[in-house]
C-alpha cells in the first residue's frame, strides 16, 4: 500500500517550491547595483559603436 500523503503539506511545498524559483529568476534580473547595469549599457554601446565602424557603405 501506498505512503499517506498530506495533501494540504504536500501543496504548500510545492508552492514554496515555484517562489524560490521565481526569487531566484529575479534576483539574476534585478538583483544588480545601478553601477553594474551602466556598465553593462556602457559595454553594450561601445560593442554597437565599433559594429558600425565596421560596416562596409554600400555602393550605389
Amino acid at each position: 500500500m501506498g505512503e499517506v500523503v498530506n495533501l494540504n503539506k504536500a501543496r504548500k511545498a510545492r508552492d514554496k517550491a515555484d517562489a524560490k524559483r521565481a526569487a531566484e529568476a529575479n534576483r539574476l534580473t534585478f538583483g544588480r547595483t545601478k553601477s553594474e547595469r551602466q556598465m553593462t549599457q556602457k559595454e553594450r554601446d561601445r560593442d554597437a559603436a565599433r559594429l558600425d565602424g565596421h560596416k562596409l557603405d554600400e555602393l550605389e
